[in-house]
C-alpha cells in the first residue's frame, strides 16, 4: 500500500478493469502508459479458462505503449481498494503489481498497475494469431468466455479511441473462426 497512505490514489487499468473495475471511485480518465503495451501474454486458468483448457488474458508487457482508464480512489477507501485489487489480480502471482507514472488529458499522474511477470509460468510470451485463437475460442472460466472479454475490452479501447490494433485484429480473426465452426455443426 505504499504510495497510497492518507491520500487519494490512481490504478491504472488497460483489461477488465476498465469496463469492470468492482471499487468504488471518484474519478476516471483515459490514460496513456509508456514504456509498456497490452498483449494477450497470460494464460487464465480460472476467469476465462480452466487448467485443462486455459484461456488468455491481458497483461502489460514491456515495449511501447498502452492506452487506457486510471480511477481515482478515495484515500478512506484505500485498504479496501488495495485488498480487492490484490484478491482479483494477484491469486496465482502472475503480475508485478508497480506505481508507473501515466499521461492524462489533466497531466502526468502516478497509477498503480499490474504488469506481466516474463518468469512466471503462466506467462505465454508472444503467440501466434492461430495459437491465440484458439485460446480465446476455447477459454471459458468463472468469469465468462475469454472470446466476451476480448470484445468487451475492444469495445472499450473503441470508446478511447484507439482503433486498429493487433487486438482488434485477434479480435476479427477469433469471430471469423467462430463463425466457421458453427456453420460446420
Amino acid at each position: 500500500m505504499a504510495g497510497a497512505r492518507n491520500k487519494d490514489f490512481w490504478v491504472f487499468g488497460y483489461g477488465s478493469l476498465m469496463w469492470r473495475p468492482g471499487f468504488r471511485y471518484r474519478e476516471r480518465r483515459s490514460a496513456r502508459l509508456y514504456g509498456f503495451h497490452r498483449a494477450l501474454c497470460v494464460n487464465s486458468v480460472r476467469y476465462r479458462g480452466t487448467p485443462k483448457k486455459p484461456g488468455l488474458v491481458l497483461g502489460l508487457d514491456r515495449g511501447g505503449s498502452c492506452v487506457g482508464r486510471v480511477f481515482r480512489v478515495a484515500a478512506r477507501d484505500a485498504k479496501r481498494v488495495m485488498a480487492y485489487l490484490h484478491a482479483r489480480e494477484m491469486p496465482r502471482k502472475v503480475y508485478d503489481p508497480r506505481w508507473l507514472r501515466v499521461e492524462t488529458p489533466k497531466g502526468r499522474l502516478r497509477a498503480y498497475t499490474f504488469v506481466v511477470r516474463r518468469d512466471h509460468s503462466q506467462y505465454t510470451g508472444r503467440l501466434s494469431l492461430m495459437a491465440m485463437v484458439r485460446k480465446i475460442l476455447a477459454g471459458r472460466g468463472i468469469g465468462g468466455t475469454c472470446l466476451d472479454y476480448v470484445r468487451e475490452t475492444v469495445r472499450h479501447m473503441d470508446e478511447l479511441c484507439v482503433c486498429d490494433t493487433p487486438l482488434h485484429r485477434v479480435l476479427a480473426a477469433a469471430e471469423k473462426a467462430a463463425k466457421t465452426t458453427k456453420k460446420r455443426r
